[in-house]
């Protein structure tokens, strides 16, 4: 089977590789290079770097113009694989080759169509995620899925979370493809009365705040990233804080910051949060013990920033 794949981020990795290691990747589509990380310089997508390093063909594009369109054709693939490409893919594409266009969407659908599939699965407490392979339609997550793998979120992060389900989608995907070939494949529509919409995660909603409760501000720190971090400013000084689970022993009034035997608990409205590791602005990433050091005095106070 022949396959174009179209991704960027390190999601989409592992179903590159599992797709390489299986069929013939014959093109491989992908955001163009850009400034990632805190480097100034510009830096292929996860997936180029892959791509490249296993001899495929890459198209980067950040849309489908009609030179893009005419190389895919060119291919003559069997199939168009998608994972977190990032592109809004226009009828052309999912038209174009006779075995059609899937995806693998970083939810359990219906529950979770759109751009933020796993931070919003935390922030809601879902205590299951996982990934869907699904065919591509116009309108947004809205195909039919042949497969569904999930885990139990638990205590990971949102980065860690991803590269879980990431995994799992690459392993269904394979699976869906074999099943798709040979036409076994069972196709399920999505029942339209349990969407939900996992919208972009706006910095402004991971902001910490020592007027919402523990649970709400706990699940902020693990549904945070680089693009939206979980800041607060502790007296009087930004942080952002990296790891944090809810507290039963350390209970500080709302607002306040409790430091004891090299712990740190942030009072909230209705409990606290205990803070595993930071990292203070213009410093490096620390342990909790590490940072209680340098918290002096006896009224500590923290604030949304």
């Amino acid at each position: 089977m022949r396959v174009i794949f179209m991704g960027t981020p390190e999601f989409a990795v592992p179903s590159l590789c599992a797709l390489a290691d299986t069929f013939e990747v014959a093109l491989v589509i992908t955001r163009p290079d850009a400034v990632r990380g805190r480097g100034k310089r510009l830096e292929p997508s996860p997936v180029k770097a892959e791509a490249v390093s296993r001899g495929i063909e890459v198209i980067e594009a950040n849309r489908m113009t009609p030179e893009v369109l005419d190389a895919m054709r060119a291919v003559s693939a069997d199939i168009i694989c998608v994972a977190a490409y990032g592109c809004i893919l226009p009828d052309a594409v999912l038209e174009m080759a006779p075995l059609g266009c899937v995806n693998v969407h970083a939810s359990l659908l219906p529950r979770w169509r759109g751009a933020a599939p796993v931070q919003r699965a935390i922030l809601a407490g879902d205590e299951r995620a996982g990934v869907s392979i699904m065919q591509v339609v116009s309108a947004l997550d809205a195909g039919a899925y042949c497969a569904q793998a999930s885990c139990e979120v638990g205590d990971m992060t949102s980065a860690e979370l991803m590269a879980k389900i990431g995994e799992l989608g690459a392993d269904a995907l394979i699976e869906s493809l074999h099943g798709i070939e040979a036409g076994t494949v069972a196709w399920t529509e999505q029942d339209e009365s349990l969407v939900t919409y996992a919208h972009k995660i706006e910095k402004a909603e991971m902001k910490l705040d020592p007027a919402d409760g523990a649970l709400e501000n706990a699940r902020r720190v693990q549904a945070s990233s680089d693009a939206a971090p979980a800041r607060c400013a502790v007296a009087g000084k930004g942080v952002r804080i990296m790891r944090a689970v809810t507290c039963e022993d350390m209970r500080p009034a709302a607002g306040a910051v409790e430091v004891s035997h090299g712990r740190v608990a942030l009072g909230c409205a209705d409990g606290a949060i205990e803070v595993i590791s930071v990292k203070p602005d213009g410093k490096r990433e620390m342990e909790a013990s590490a940072w209680a050091a340098g918290l002096r005095g006896d009224d500590i106070a923290w604030e949304r920033v």
